[in-house]
């Protein structure tokens, strides 16, 4: 066990180290700087070519890609993520202000998509072939196809506008303070961003229920005359959450960079816009610091999966 445990943290560095790498490439390769982006066409066109050359010294925009690619992990490995091409504020400030908004959206939608998709797969597995099942799945099939910027904009008219049961858009409202204001503005976009992904966990709930309960374990079960919801729920239940795990826990990292979508729609102050800004304006060290963390945790979040498989399901040994 700990010799994996180690296996598997050198893997994730390395990996860790590739992926940047490329993530960087692209971003070098991408036309154009952020003084195109900084700096109007006209005023770009009509500085003077040393000024220009100046400027993009100052920057660092001159050095070699390699040597641009080991400044900025010089800094990383030392604590020091550098400060925002567009604006000059350190990433440290950007990341704590726009960080804990998404990380507060995502693990609300990540409650409710847990949940009710968990809940309606294993309902509609119990239920196979009945009315309830094949409601359940054409609601599913309608999950999976509806546009999550559709769905967004849908709940907007009808609950923000036409209602007025809910705010428009935004974490809070200036001078709003209090976690009844803030529970306010975080229902419509968790609901939409949760409803949006229940239909993916009910479908792998209801496959994986489905499968377990052919087994020889579960006929075991049966035979020794234990009651219908005990063989369901204490024996197929337990190894059928094991892909709804892994599906749940990949979700949760890549929603910290996945949610743009949603934080566009009800104008959330997350690191999904600041990560489109950030690459619209080749914002370098923001891209990358976002990339990194984000990376990071699904990494992370595939090893401790591994371990929660197996402790779920005992017939995956970790070597």
């Amino acid at each position: 066990m700990v010799a994996y445990v180690i296996r598997r943290l050198i893997t994730l560095v390395i990996m860790a180290l590739v992926l940047t790498f490329l993530i960087y490439l692209g971003m070098y390769l991408t036309p154009g700087d952020p003084l195109t982006y900084m700096i109007s066409p006209d005023a770009l066109a009509n500085m003077d070519p040393a000024q220009l050359q100046a400027a993009r010294k100052a920057l660092g925009l001159t050095d070699p890609f390699i040597i641009r690619y080991l400044h900025w992990l010089g800094g990383v490995f030392v604590g020091h993520f550098g400060y925002s091409i567009t604006s000059g504020v350190p990433i440290t400030h950007i990341l704590a202000i726009r960080l804990p908004a998404t990380l507060e959206l995502s693990f609300a939608a990540l409650l409710i998509s847990s949940v009710l998709g968990t809940a309606f797969g294993l309902t509609s597995a119990l239920r196979k072939g009945g009315v309830t099942d094949n409601v359940l799945t054409a609601a599913g099939m309608l999950g999976v196809s509806v546009p999550q910027f559709f769905f967004g904009l849908v709940s907007l008219l009808l609950f923000a506008i036409r209602l007025n049961w809910l705010p428009i858009g935004g974490r809070l409202e200036p001078g709003q303070t209090g976690l009844v204001a803030q529970l306010r503005h975080l229902i419509l976009p968790a609901l939409v961003l949760g409803t949006a992904m229940t239909a993916g966990v009910m479908r792998y709930a209801r496959a994986s229920m489905l499968d377990a309960g052919g087994k020889d374990y579960m006929k075991t079960a049966r035979s020794k005359g234990l009651p219908e919801w005990r063989v369901n729920f204490m024996h197929g239940f337990r190894v059928a959450l094991a892909p709804v795990v892994v599906l749940v826990g990949f979700r949760l990292p890549m929603l910290v960079g996945g949610t743009v979508v949603i934080e566009q729609v009800f104008q959330w102050p997350g690191v999904g816009s600041a990560f489109v800004d950030a690459v619209r304006g080749q914002n370098y060290p923001l891209v990358m610091m976002i990339a990194l963390s984000t990376v990071v945790m699904v990494l992370f979040a595939s090893f401790l999966i591994d371990l929660l498989t197996a402790a779920l399901d005992p017939r995956i040994k970790l070597e």
